[in-house]
C-alpha cells in the first residue's frame, strides 16, 4: 500500500512540474508569437505604403485603428465603433453606438491605453465596463487609417474571406479616394501551384492602382495572362535582359482598365480574392461615410 501510495504521490508531483513547465513555455511562445505576428503585420502595412528599409516611413506617420462592434441588447441590434479620439491633448478611445441605419444613438468613455487597444481581451474587458449587462457584443472588423501628419493617406482593411479550401486573410490598403494602393495576401490554405499562387505578384499585383468605380465592376476572366502584362506585374525591371522601369508603367497603364486574369485551373480562388476585395472595398466606402457623418455631428475630436 505504501508502496502505491509513493508512486501516486511520484506521478503527481512529476505531472505538476510537467504542467508548470509546458504552461511558462506556451507563456513564452505564445509572446513571442503575438510579437512576431504584430511585427509581420507593421511590415506589411508599411510596405503597401512603399516604405521599407530602402525607403523608410516618415517620422510623421503614424496609425488610427477603428474597431468596430455588433451589439445585441435584448433582440436591439446596434454598431458600436471603438473610435481613437484626442481628450485634454492625449489620444484614448470612445465608444460610438450607431442604429444600422446610421442613426446616432449614444457615445461612451472607455478605460483603456492606447497601446493595449490592440489586444482583444484588454478592448472586451473596457466594452463591458462600459457597457449594460444585458448587452451582447461580437467584434467584427477593425480598419487602420494610415496618417501623415494630419492628412490622410491611405487606408488599411484586414480581410478575411472562404476561399477554395478554407479562409483567405488578406490586408487591402486604399487611398484616400478608396483606390487600390496595393494588396498582400496574409494567410491561406490554397493548393500548392494552384488556388496558392495568389500570393504571388503576377495575380495580386493585378488589383494595384484600380479606381474606385472600376475596382467596383471588376470581373474575373479566364483568358491567358499577357506575357508582357505578367512581367510588369512581378516588377522586372532594371538590369541587361530586362525592361525598363518606365517601360513596365507604361505597360501596367495599358492593362489598367482591365478585369482580373484568373489563375490557370484556380478559377474559384482567383474569384474568391477578387470578391473579397470588392466587398471589402464597398462596405468599407459605405460604412466611413455613414461614421463621418455622426462624428460631424456629434464634434467627436477623432484621431483620424
Amino acid at each position: 500500500m505504501k508502496e502505491i501510495l509513493r508512486i501516486i504521490i511520484g506521478l503527481t508531483i512529476s505531472c505538476l512540474v510537467a504542467a508548470v513547465v509546458m504552461g511558462s513555455v506556451f507563456a513564452i511562445t505564445d509572446r513571442a508569437k503575438k510579437h512576431n505576428e504584430h511585427v509581420k503585420v507593421q511590415e506589411t502595412m508599411l510596405g503597401l505604403l512603399g516604405y521599407g528599409k530602402a525607403n523608410p516611413p516618415p517620422s510623421e506617420l503614424r496609425f488610427a485603428t477603428i474597431y468596430r462592434y455588433i451589439l445585441n441588447e435584448n433582440g436591439n441590434i446596434r454598431l458600436g465603433y471603438m473610435l481613437p479620439v484626442f481628450e485634454n491633448g492625449r489620444e484614448t478611445f470612445e465608444f460610438m453606438i450607431v442604429t444600422p441605419d446610421g442613426d446616432f444613438v449614444e457615445k461612451l468613455p472607455l478605460k483603456i491605453e492606447p497601446d493595449a487597444a490592440s489586444e482583444g481581451p484588454e478592448r472586451e474587458t473596457a466594452l463591458k465596463s462600459a457597457l449594460k449587462r444585458s448587452t451582447i457584443f461580437s467584434f467584427a472588423d477593425s480598419s487602420i487609417v494610415a496618417l501623415k501628419g494630419k492628412d490622410r493617406i491611405a487606408y488599411l482593411l484586414p480581410s478575411e474571406f472562404p476561399g477554395f479550401k478554407t479562409f483567405i486573410k488578406v490586408m487591402l490598403a486604399l487611398d484616400a479616394r478608396f483606390s487600390v494602393i496595393g494588396l498582400e495576401i496574409m494567410e491561406h490554405e490554397e493548393d500548392p501551384g494552384l488556388g496558392a499562387e495568389i500570393a504571388q505578384p503576377y495575380f495580386k499585383n493585378q488589383f494595384k492602382g484600380k479606381a474606385f468605380d472600376r475596382l467596383k465592376e471588376l470581373k474575373v476572366v479566364k483568358e491567358p495572362l499577357p506575357d508582357e502584362y505578367k512581367l510588369a506585374l512581378e516588377g522586372k525591371a532594371l538590369g541587361k535582359g530586362a525592361v525598363s522601369r518606365e517601360e513596365v508603367d507604361a505597360l501596367r497603364q495599358k492593362y489598367q482598365g482591365k478585369d482580373i486574369f484568373a489563375i490557370t485551373g484556380a478559377t474559384i480562388s482567383s474569384r474568391a480574392v477578387t470578391d473579397g476585395v470588392i466587398n471589402a472595398a464597398k462596405k468599407f466606402s459605405y460604412r466611413l461615410k455613414a461614421l463621418e457623418k455622426v462624428i460631424a455631428a456629434q464634434q467627436i475630436a477623432v484621431a483620424f
